[in-house]
């Protein structure tokens, strides 16, 4: 699969290497993990079932939401049980894998976002023309944009991969396979395909990030117009997505954006986008938004009542 490898399976380091700390994060992030899986769940659930949730705006949640749990399932299980394993170990292979569709998923999500972005500029700046642009066929288009975009990123990512060499040592320093990790481990020169995924991955992270950032506060400052009800409740819709977007964007420029290392810290900051902010962002939403409480209350309201009959 690369020009010349003597390297068929890497071992991993892992977060930590004290067993009792090792247990202990297993007892911590498996819940986690199983909160992701089922609150991002109920979301495409309700969005499916619920005739209240019909708008653009849960349509794109409710992909926002599949994506979450795809992309913490391509890290978050193995890593899991990694935690109760003395010796951790993946095929280059597999590895290979879980590179492709980490990024894949990681640069959907940016596109999603950037949709419900949009979404929200045509809602609260073009109010009267909202139904008409926001079309359905539109809509389905920028989702089916956004996974393609996802796809052909990490088809580069993985095409930069395919060309190294790796003819040992085969310890990654990581609790999972990312692109940095696995260059040091190269038998060649990775200072060219550094900057290739530093363009592709950090510089379209910032990008993508100021992006956002000017559309909202393109819609904040158009909120004048709206009446106090109106920015009450376009504030509330807007500072969730800001919220998810801050904490999605943050720690991917943390590490993209600056040459890689090992440090603790920064295992420290990839746990908390891989692990917590897919977590988080079903919370976010529901916490700060009435519509999906009531749709939430109907479907568990609906659970009960087909258990008592």
């Amino acid at each position: 699969m690369a020009r010349t490898n003597n390297v068929t399976e890497l071992i991993i380091t892992g977060l930590f290497q004290d067993p009792e700390v090792q247990r202990a994060c297993f007892a911590v992030f498996l819940p986690v993990y199983l909160a992701t899986v089922v609150g991002n769940g109920l979301i495409v659930l309700m969005v499916r079932v619920s005739k209240s949730l019909r708008s653009p705006m849960y349509f794109f949640l409710s992909h926002l939401s599949l994506v979450e749990i795809s992309y913490s399932s391509t890290v978050v299980p193995k890593f899991i049980t990694d935690l109760l394993s003395k010796i951790k170990t993946i095929s280059l292979e597999g590895c290979v894998a879980q590179i492709f569709f980490f990024h894949f998923f990681g640069v959907t999500e940016i596109f999603l976002l950037t949709v419900m972005a949009y979404d929200r500029y045509v809602a609260i700046c073009k109010p009267l023309h909202y139904t008409t642009i926001m079309s359905q066929s539109l809509c389905h288009q920028l989702v089916a944009a956004s996974w393609l975009g996802g796809f052909v990123h990490s088809m580069v990512q993985i095409i930069i991969t395919l060309q190294l060499s790796f003819c040992g040592p085969n310890v990654i320093d990581h609790y999972f396979c990312d692109l940095h990790p696995l260059f040091k481990l190269a038998c060649t020169d990775t200072s060219v395909e550094g900057v290739v995924v530093l363009a592709n991955s950090g510089l379209f992270s910032i990008f993508s990030f100021l992006l956002l950032v000017s559309s909202y506060i393109v819609i904040l400052v158009n909120l004048r117009n709206h009446s106090a009800e109106g920015r009450r409740k376009a504030l509330s819709t807007c500072a969730s997505h800001i919220t998810v977007v801050v904490l999605f964007f943050g720690p991917a420029i943390f590490l993209y954006m600056r040459p890689p290392s090992t440090f603790t810290e920064d295992k420290l900051v990839a746990v908390f986008y891989t692990v917590v902010t897919p977590m988080l962002n079903p919370i976010i939403y529901t916490l700060r938004n009435t519509e999906v409480k009531i749709a939430m209350r109907r479907l568990w309201g609906r659970k009960v009542n087909s258990g008592l009959q």
